[in-house]
């Protein structure tokens, strides 16, 4: 535990209410009472009385810890007889701050707000805090309660036993997608021991490098599922065709294995190599994903380890030619793939005689992608659903203490009365967490997912908002609590945009025509302002002259007000256990009143009681800032909003800097982003950067591997159709490019670019071996790699589904690398099948105009044997 805040505390205190008729009749001010008090309980050394053989300490009653004790104090003498507090007002026990209020669930509380350390483990933290609240109860009277209003790790638990249920589903649909391409059953068993085997030592390795088992570790795990099964498929397939046509096991692995090593190695470095950026990327984005990429990473170096050594040796053992009687099913999936590989035949025969038209439909692809990713609405992180709501009330500027409380229950009560909230806290009061007068904050916490029956937790806001409206005086304004929040500050709703001016007219001038612009932008909802310029003051005037002539300086009189108005701590008296304060004011019904300021009195240096009155003059002016804000040491406004349904953020903060602009706003007036849309404007600007950081890596790493300029650029022609297919995915199911969905633009880029890995792997090897044409080897190459491909597509395919349908706790946050991924898959199978070929055979042309001497083989390909 980092930090515990507590909100609505009620501190116990002695109160002394001098009533400031009674004080004036008997001579005196609030000052004398003030300074008598101070001076009538203390705690100070006094010393020892030492002797010859004992010494003795001086203890004495000089503390007064109780109400009772201090109404008998004595004040002064009058005609002989005391004047005692209890004379001319009462000291009562009652809180140290009465203008602080806590409740739960409408009866009065008080809330502690845990927070971890950095790098705790939030379970076990929680899980070590209730075994100590049994003892904590122990401790307190039996008429206090303890209760947990909010718990994280409940919708934590539920949506890693979500994502494990995903994690799961996925090896399961992988697993049957091997059996149904191979139709046996060593050959089903075969790559799926490459599951375990990789998850376990991945686990291992993340374990040695301190990483939790997360939701973005567990997604991470889930996508891994497709790459690692993807490098055991392509070597038993390859291996599994040389024992279909009658070769034995043991030369069938050999020569398999010799002929896709190097084709594996290649897909493992490049897929690693696309998370290269991002490793490196820094930012919040970079913290958050950095465990993301290593586990990744980790998972596809150990599969192809495994692939290249485990695979081979179980198929050299355990793999046999099943020569005998087929089963129903394995003759309608036999006759269902020789029928997918005639219909490919017949239209690759197609591409290949039109390759102009297939090139046209490539560079179509390419610029389709460009403005799909210009035109599709931008977002930051996907709303998250975290089950706990987080609110900010706020009423009017010269609001009571006494009405803002009535207001808070009254908001509270309606939130209550929701089948789908499970507890809710609430408190009041100036100073907590930098609140105004006017301020109250709400904590709201939901249902577990499944138990709830009116959606998310924007659902529950979008129901409740309406009837909060109907609450006059105060607003509240809500926000989901999410695990991604940038900026230290609570806001009054998501998204800020702050105002600053040197000039601080000008600055309150144009703050209120900003509000009202941004207030008319149909994508914003919530707006609002922490500008408090509509507050009612008390402004006293003092007539220096008038005080001079009786010695009395402004300070006297500030005192005067503070000790009457302001809750003042005059002092302190101990217990074995803590500390109290002594609290001087006027009665509570005369706190309100003005006319308890021609009542107060101010003592020369002569000894004579003044009225206040007799040199200050009091105006009620209805408008002066409560508070004055300052970011970057200039005055600042902080404009709030939130996003209308279906808004997208990229476009809000378009919207919001056009406004702005077309305003005609002064020079010396500028406007920036803060927290979240600050961060969302960052990782916009960085994500072209990010996409062409991983292609420049892959490609670099596949010219090192292949030894050339020109096949890297046959193998990242794949890419463009994965993008048209996500970005068209994700606008057909109205989601924004969020981080999450460039992250699976990005893990695309790795799971692609394999399938033309493959066909340009078997083609070169086919051309340098074989000694034949460019044209017969790729079509070669195609229709030889065409069940590994389709089996290695549908295997990551079917890996991204159940992210794409889950709907747990935690599925928004998942669900659009889903459809990412799934998007991307589908479009890019069905035209890099066709222009992946054509584009081999026109770069081939063009590396021969480049270079008449071709060596485009790279040194590993060498040991390859022929691709019969």
């Amino acid at each position: 535990v980092s930090q515990v805040v507590i909100a609505g505390e009620q501190k116990r205190a002695v109160r002394v209410q001098i009533d400031p008729a009674k004080l004036a009749a008997m001579g005196l001010t609030l000052e004398d009472i003030r300074s008598t008090l101070v001076n009538a309980t203390v705690d100070s050394p006094k010393g020892s009385l030492e002797g010859e053989t004992r010494a003795y300490t001086f203890y004495d009653n000089d503390q007064l810890t109780r109400a009772r004790e201090y109404n008998n104090v004595v004040l002064a003498y009058r005609n002989g007889a005391a004047v005692r507090v209890r004379d001319i007002g009462r000291a009562v026990d009652g809180p140290e701050n009465a203008r602080l209020a806590g409740w739960q669930t409408g009866k009065s509380g008080i809330l502690l707000l845990v927070f971890k350390q950095a790098g705790a483990n939030v379970i076990d933290t929680v899980e070590r805090i209730k075994a100590q609240l049994p003892h904590l109860e122990a401790s307190i009277p039996p008429s206090v309660h303890v209760s947990i209003i909010g718990d994280r790790t409940l919708t934590i638990r539920e949506s890693v036993a979500d994502v494990q249920f995903t994690l799961m589903l996925s090896i399961g649909l992988v697993v049957m997608v091997i059996f149904l391409f191979l139709r046996n059953l060593w050959a089903t068993v075969i790559p799926s021991v490459t599951l375990p085997v990789a998850l376990v030592c991945t686990l291992a390795v993340m374990y040695l490098l301190g990483f939790s088992l997360d939701n973005l570790s567990l997604m991470a795990l889930t996508i891994s599922v497709g790459f690692v099964v993807d490098d055991a498929i392509v070597m038993l397939e390859n291996i599994y065709r040389h024992v279909e046509e009658g070769m034995k096991p043991m030369d069938a692995a050999l020569k398999g294995a010799g002929e896709i090593g190097f084709t594996i190695v290649s897909i493992s470095l490049s897929l690693v190599a696309v998370f290269i950026p991002l490793l490196l990327m820094g930012g919040i984005v970079g913290r958050l994903f950095r465990e993301f990429a290593m586990t990744v990473s980790i998972a596809v170096l150990i599969s192809a380890i495994v692939s290249l050594t485990l695979t081979p040796m179980m198929c050299s053992r355990f793999l046999q030619h099943d020569a005998g009687n087929h089963g129903r099913l394995y003759r309608m999936v036999e006759a269902a793939f020789d029928g997918m590989l005639a219909l490919y035949r017949r239209t690759l025969d197609v591409a290949l005689r039109f390759q102009f038209l297939m090139l046209l439909t490539f560079l179509a692809t390419v610029t389709l992608t460009g403005f799909l990713y210009y035109y599709i609405p931008k977002g930051f992180f996907p709303p998250q659903d975290t089950g706990v709501v987080i609110g900010i009330s706020e009423g009017a500027q010269d609001v009571s203490f006494k009405e803002m409380s009535r207001l808070q229950l009254a908001l509270t009560s309606i939130i209550g009365k929701d089948p789908d909230v499970f507890s809710y806290a609430s408190f009041v009061g100036a100073g907590l967490a930098g609140q105004t007068a006017n301020n109250g904050r709400v904590y709201v916490t939901l249902k577990p997912w499944s138990e709830r029956t009116g959606g998310s937790v924007q659902d529950f806001i979008n129901r409740i908002r309406p009837k909060l409206n109907e609450v006059e005086g105060a607003n509240l304004y809500l926000q989901p609590s999410e695990d991604v929040k940038v900026g230290a500050r609570l806001s009054r709703t998501q998204y800020e945009y702050t105002l600053q001016d040197s000039n601080l007219d000008e600055l309150y001038e144009w703050a209120p025509k900003v509000l009202d612009k941004l207030k008319s932008l149909p994508m914003l909802r919530d707006v609002a302002t922490d500008q408090q310029m509509a507050g009612t003051t008390a402004t006293l005037t003092i007539n220096r002259d008038a005080a001079a002539r009786f010695g009395i300086q402004p300070q006297v009189i500030d005192d005067t007000l503070y000790d009457a108005f302001g809750q003042r701590q005059i002092t302190q008296y101990f217990s074995q256990v803590n500390s109290y304060h002594l609290i001087l004011e006027v009665p509570p019904e005369m706190q309100g009143d003005p006319s308890t300021l021609d009542k107060l009195y101010v003592k020369s240096p002569t000894g004579q009681a003044v009225p206040l009155s007799t040199f200050v003059k009091v105006d009620m002016n209805p408008v002066q800032p409560l508070s004055i804000s300052h970011q970057s040491q200039f005055p600042a406004v902080t404009i709030s909003f939130n996003l209308a349904p279906r808004a997208a953020l990229g476009d809000a903060v378009d919207a919001i800097n056009k406004a702005v602009v077309a305003m005609g706003a002064p020079a010396s007036l500028r406007g920036s982003f803060q927290g979240t849309a600050q961060a969302f404007q960052s990782s916009l600007s960085s994500q072209p950067l990010l996409i062409a950081a991983a292609l420049i890596t892959v490609y670099i790493i596949l010219g090192i591997l292949y030894e050339s300029y020109i096949l890297p650029l046959t193998i990242l022609s794949t890419l463009p159709s994965a993008g048209v297919g996500a970005l068209l995915m994700l606008m057909l199911v109205h989601y924004d490019l969020s981080v999450i969905a460039v992250i699976g633009l990005i893990l695309l880029i790795g799971i692609v670019k394999k399938n033309g890995i493959m066909m340009v792997d078997f083609a070169i090897t086919a051309e340098r071996r074989d000694g034949e044409t460019p044209l017969s080897a790729i079509r070669k190459a195609c229709l030889l790699r065409f069940r590994p491909i389709l089996m290695t597509t549908m295997a990551a395919l079917l890996s991204g589904l159940p992210l794409m349908f889950s709907s747990g706790a935690g599925s928004e946050f998942r669900r659009p690398l889903g459809f990412a991924m799934v998007g991307g898959l589908l479009v890019s199978q069905l035209l890099t099948l066709y222009t992946t070929p054509v584009i081999y055979l026109y770069l081939d042309r063009l590396q021969g105009w480049l270079s008449p001497r071709r060596s485009r083989m790279p040194a590993l390909a060498s040991k390859m044997g022929t691709a019969d």
